[in-house]
């Protein structure tokens, strides 16, 4: 049996799914809380979700739809008691966060290069140290082995064994690049400074009566602000935000249709995401310009 939730990305969703379907096992989906609308997961859920057939519980630290932070900490040892083990999704948090793999005790954590400044096609797996030589690799070959004869091979019992073939070089020097540049500027800054845009953009826009908020306060969730302005597709309130004031923010349905469909019910969200290099002077910009196009709707 396999536990995740309902505001995972597809990429900690339809694997599961695919193993669902191809070897029989159960899948038990968390639903948040209400109002679902917020993303906020309970973990009375999670007790009655997990139980002794759980062998995986696969679970997203930040959502990357409505920014919402999961208690990942909480949910890891409520599997940890039923022998379970847990895989979190960090590429929405690791960028915007301190996270500390050994406080949060999860067996692996994954993220993405490219969502925190760093070149594409570059990502990063962790695994609990005494974990390593169990996991069998997805691919093996070159400087994934310790030996090698005629009818046997023998996997190293380190992470090289997951490192098949000539790594992508120029884009795991960017990577580590960025981990220096956003250690430097300290994780502690980043979270503290991105809290206050997102309040921010937060106090501005449930001001606007046109603008649908999803998601929960900024207190419980990252520098995510997703909405719609009502009457008019995500699509189109991002290429107008684009023409007119030549911003950039994500429509669609941010590759959560799980979400968007039982949760969010629309065909998709505007997802206007501030980082340690945005300003306060921009989020006033953004609001303006949502604020001229809610207003040009209802003319």
């Amino acid at each position: 049996k396999i536990v995740t939730s309902l505001i995972e990305h597809h990429s900690n969703f339809i694997v599961w799914l695919r193993v669902k379907n191809q070897h029989h096992v159960d899948l038990e989906i968390v639903r948040p809380s209400e109002p679902a609308e917020q993303g906020l997961l309970d973990l009375a859920d999670f007790e009655k979700a997990v139980d002794d057939k759980t062998k995986l519980v696969a679970i997203t630290h930040v959502s990357n739809v409505l920014g919402t932070i999961t208690p990942v900490r909480e949910i890891t040892e409520i599997a940890h008691e039923h022998g379970a083990y847990v895989l979190i999704d960090g590429a929405q948090s690791v960028p915007h966060m301190k996270v500390d793999v050994q406080k949060i005790g999860c067996d692996f954590l994954a993220f993405s290069g490219h969502k925190m400044c760093a070149p594409t096609g570059a990502s990063a797996l962790y695994i609990r140290e005494d974990l390593i030589k169990e996991v069998e690799p997805l691919c093996i070959g070159g400087g994934t082995i310790a030996d090698v004869g005629v009818d046997y091979y023998k996997l190293e019992e380190n992470s090289t064994r997951f490192e098949a073939g000539t790594p992508a070089i120029a884009e795991s020097i960017g990577l580590g690049a960025a981990v220096d540049y956003l250690q430097n500027l300290g994780m502690e800054n980043i979270e503290r400074y991105e809290k206050e845009l997102t309040e921010q953009m937060y106090e501005e826009f449930i001001k606007l009566p046109k603008v649908e908020l999803y998601g929960p306060e900024p207190k419980n969730k990252i520098g995510i602000t997703a909405f719609n302005v009502s009457g008019l597709n995500p699509h189109d309130v991002a290429l107008a935000l684009d023409v007119s004031a030549n911003i950039m923010v994500r429509s669609g349905h941010q590759c959560a249709l799980p979400l968007m469909k039982n949760i969010i019910r629309k065909p998709g969200s505007v997802r206007a995401s501030a980082y340690f290099y945005n300003t306060r002077d921009e989020i006033d910009k953004l609001v303006s310009a949502v604020r001229e196009i809610a207003e040009a709707m209802a003319k």
